[in-house]
């Protein structure tokens, strides 16, 4: 029986997937590895993988695809670019699993472009052929898709909206170098960093913070009347609805997507967020439905297994 892998890699874990090719999840089974490089992580990962499928009476022959999303850049012809945040060789670690599940085929897709692709595949985007996944995490990522297809971009920035300049007088530098990137305002750390910043101007004194990325402290303040907590996720509604109708402009989708740790509170920021990207946008761009993505942390893991067996050709 055919049976299709997806994996999400991250710098201290695999996360494994085993679906059948109609995107039925077998079983989701969370892998401790250490870092990807070398034959003793790579033996690690597939005996992994050899265990979840012989717990559903599967061997390594019967795996057609097998898809991996990685924290970095993928280019349109599979090439993996600089990976800042994990310790990874691509092309042993393919080389490795190619070796085990020889009628595999293997993708890497970067993981908001794989999250895209498996609300694509099994969640609120099925049956939409153009949309924007938006991924307000950690940092903000993006997975565009038109006409059904992924664009990744010849160098493998295609999605990577958490770097259009939306504040040209910004002073504080990004991670990557410039100023006024929408992930200083969009990100968990941004939201938190705009409330504190905010909190120090007017002289108050902020709600506990718990670390850089606490958005949940920032929301409940903001369920509690707190006037900084107001005005940082005004602002953040209003520099990604600014970012969003310049996407429009270029794409032009029939939907975005927000997922990611702060699409938790999605319910909360969304009129706001709506508002201000009808104030913003393209009058030819307006009908464009704004949702919260519906896989949570399991969309990449589908859409990697997705791009796969699409790379297979089980899929069109």
């Amino acid at each position: 029986m055919d049976r299709v892998l997806g994996i999400d890699v991250g710098g201290t874990s695999i996360k494994v997937g085993l679906f059948t090719p109609e995107g039925e999840l077998l079983e989701e089974r969370k892998i401790p590895t250490p870092a990807l490089v070398g034959q003793v992580a790579y033996d690690v990962v597939t005996d992994g993988i050899t265990r979840v499928l012989t717990a559903h009476d599967s061997v390594p022959n019967d795996v057609i695809a097998c898809g991996l999303d990685i924290p970095g850049p993928v280019a349109d012809d599979g090439t993996v670019g600089f990976l800042p945040n994990i310790e990874l060789d691509p092309e042993g670690l393919v080389g490795a699993i190619s070796a085990v599940f020889s009628h595999a085929t293997v993708a890497f897709v970067n993981d908001a472009n794989a999250a895209a692709l498996g609300e694509m595949w099994a969640g609120v985007a099925h049956g939409t052929s153009s949309f924007v996944f938006i991924a307000l995490g950690t940092g903000v990522g993006a997975g565009v898709v038109a006409n059904g297809r992924l664009i990744a971009g010849a160098f493998g920035a295609g999605g990577e909206v958490g770097h259009i300049t939306v504040n040209k007088d910004e002073t504080l530098v990004c991670g990557c170098g410039r100023r006024g990137c929408l992930e200083q305002y969009a990100s968990a750390k941004g939201i938190v960093r705009l409330y504190l910043a905010e909190c120090e101007r007017r002289g108050v004194t902020p709600v506990p913070i718990e670390h850089a990325t606490d958005t949940l402290s920032v929301f409940r303040a903001l369920a509690a009347g707190d006037d900084c907590a107001k005005l940082a996720v005004d602002q953040m509604c209003e520099y990604l609805a600014l970012a969003m109708s310049q996407i429009s402009c270029v794409v032009d989708p029939a939907m975005y997507l927000i997922g990611g740790g702060v699409a938790g509170a999605f319910a909360t920021f969304a009129p706001a967020l709506r508002a201000r990207f009808l104030a913003r946008a393209l009058p030819t761009c307006r009908g464009v439905r704004i949702e919260a993505a519906s896989l949570g942390n399991q969309a990449a893991m589908y859409g990697c297994a997705y791009e796969a067996l699409r790379l297979h050709g089980e899929l069109s």
